[in-house]
């Protein structure tokens, strides 16, 4: 089972879905998030300097914190109070205080399922942004409740020193070659990759390739991808099957024996912002939402190796078509996707 899989039941146990109470009042400035008129950035500048700080729970790695989000409280003269945890954790501790009728943090940034938990139980605020425009068409939920920031594509990864770049397979279908015997790894939790990239070969016919896959030529599974990646760059696994695409860039930045290619169909993870609908300081929350949207913070993301989801920002993957995961996607359906999973690539191996 997926983590976001096991957190939907985790939170259905809590005593969910949770609806806000009829009493729970809300700032005025909630208003600005469906405001569009020519004055719209002077007046949520206005009332996020009135209200002089946000709340901000994030799963963003902790080095990229700082790099991201000291240019915004520079900028602006806004104080940014982070609290930091897992994907879930942050989820976890939204729905927590919000059945508590605590409400703390007025902006999210997080993996798009997680957020779209928060959605599900109807925590979140639709946002009218004009940066949405300038986003990947195919990262826009039709909502509105949340934004995607980035995407943490997954690429296939290989150790330099034990395969050339000429040998590198073309296709999916390249890999049944006899020559990949035995030099494939996966990450053993990787169900919402298999699931996006065997539905866009067409669902049938990508579950079969994948158990043939397999059975002709093993696959080795790792938990984690950071570990998977460690281990192509040592050569213990001479290529992964996917891995982020920051990892091998970042390894290969500090002179580790990596690279990696993108094979097609490629699919990516999103993570994305939202704002919560009883913000204590929505104003500056927005004030956040539309600057994480933004060419200057899309273009940090991008300097430390994330993929930006605007346009304007120069991409390694600029062109290239990325199947994101569904973030939407029924709790019955992730199940099955996990099992069977689970059938290919852990049991069939052994693992």
């Amino acid at each position: 089972m997926t983590k976001a899989a096991g957190l939907w039941i985790a939170l259905s146990a809590m005593g969910l879905p949770f609806d806000v109470d009829a009493s729970d009042t809300v700032s005025p400035n909630l208003a600005l998030t469906s405001y569009t008129g020519p004055d719209r950035e002077a007046r949520i500048l206005a009332a996020a300097k009135a209200e002089g700080q946000l709340n901000f729970y994030t799963s963003i790695a902790q080095p990229d914190i700082a790099p991201l989000i000291d240019p915004f409280q520079d900028k602006f003269g806004i104080q940014v109070d982070i609290w930091r945890a897992g994907d879930e954790q942050v989820v976890q501790r939204v729905v927590a205080e919000a059945q508590g009728h605590r409400y703390i943090p007025d902006a999210v940034h997080t993996g798009s399922s997680y957020l779209d938990a928060l959605r599900r139980e109807k925590l979140l605020q639709p946002v009218m942004s004009p940066a949405l425009a300038d986003l990947m068409p195919e990262t826009i939920p039709e909502h509105r409740q949340w934004a995607a920031t980035m995407l943490s594509v997954w690429v296939q990864a290989y150790n330099t020193h034990l395969i050339k770049k000429s040998e590198l397979p073309a296709s999916y279908a390249d890999l049944l070659r006899s020559e990949w015997k035995g030099k494939l790894g996966i990450e053993a939790k990787s169900s919402d990759w298999f699931a996006t990239v065997a539905s866009q070969m067409g669902r049938e016919k990508g579950i079969a390739f994948f158990q043939e896959l397999v059975a002709r030529n093993g696959v080795s599974a790792r938990t984690g991808n950071s570990l998977l990646n460690n281990l192509v760059a040592a050569g213990e696994v001479p290529m992964a099957l996917e891995v982020y695409n920051y990892m091998p860039a970042q390894a290969k930045r500090k002179g580790a024996p990596i690279d990696w290619f993108l094979l097609q169909p490629a699919a990516a993870r999103a993570n994305g912002v939202a704002l919560l609908k009883h913000a204590p300081h929505p104003a500056a929350g927005l004030l956040l939402y539309d600057y994480l949207l933004s060419v200057d913070a899309q273009k940090i993301l991008a300097s430390r190796d994330y993929v930006p989801t605007n346009r304007k920002v120069a991409s390694p993957f600029q062109g290239v078509q990325i199947t994101p995961v569904d973030s939407a996607m029924p709790l019955t359906e992730r199940t099955e996707w996990t099992s069977l999973f689970n059938q290919i690539f852990l049991h069939a191996a052994g693992g």
